[in-house]
């Protein structure tokens, strides 16, 4: 007669194996939307040859980091990269921001193929000598996380116009309305936008985190 604990010994594996299985499919089918405007609508491919031609993709730019040097769209090719937009003198939302910003290198430090850009939104005043030493106050790595200047309506059209990161849709803006957000904007290696978050929310920001490992799995 089969002992009756050899068959439940057999049977629990057998169902662990099942579970761990679908555990594995549940995760391969993990995707992220592509978004297209300021609205963030969600649009969903089944990958990256099924995005449509025009689809909206982060521009040339040129800038220039806390090391003086410039710093282009060629830097980010194929590279994931998180961008918000601060100022050095910011006493309210940045502060929590870059404390937020500064786990995400943790997350990715030895990760090369993962950026952090940080737009300034006072670009007259935080010049390369000024990033530089909020860079060092800050922990920010070289190698990893660009604190960036520039032209002053060059960021603000990237801010308003590309990565879409402000909230208040329909209001007409120009370049004297100052570009102030708490958010988030992750980009895959190809400039498609996946995800908007609230830096100021560690829960959104560990989402983020887990958005990135998500891409990564998939290759975009």
């Amino acid at each position: 007669m089969i002992n009756k604990r050899i068959v439940f010994y057999f049977l629990t594996i057998i169902a662990m194996s099942c579970q761990e299985k679908v555990k594995e499919e549940a995760v391969s089918e993990i995707k992220l939307p592509y978004y297209n405007e300021a609205t963030f609508t969600p649009h969903w491919f089944d990958d990256l040859a099924s995005v449509p031609g025009g689809f909206h993709q982060i521009p040339e730019f040129s800038l220039v980091n806390q090391q003086g040097q410039e710093f282009t769209d060629s830097d980010v090719e194929d590279k994931l990269f998180v961008v918000d937009f601060f100022f050095t003198s910011c006493p309210g939302i940045c502060p929590k921001m870059t404390s937020n910003m500064a786990l995400v290198q943790e997350a990715f430090l030895e990760d090369k193929d993962v950026l952090l850009l940080s737009h300034s939104v006072t670009p007259e005043y935080d010049d390369v000598e000024m990033l530089r030493r909020y860079a060092e106050q800050k922990g920010v790595i070289d190698s990893k996380w660009h604190l960036l200047t520039g032209e002053r309506d060059v960021i603000y059209d990237l801010g308003r116009n590309h990565y879409f990161v402000e909230e208040d849709l329909g209001v007409q803006k120009d370049l004297d309305d100052f570009l102030h957000t708490e958010n988030f904007i992750l980009v895959d290696k190809h400039r498609y936008i996946r995800g908007i978050y609230n830096g100021l929310n560690k829960t959104s920001v560990n989402q983020l985190i887990a958005d990135i490992k998500t891409l990564q799995k998939m290759g975009a």
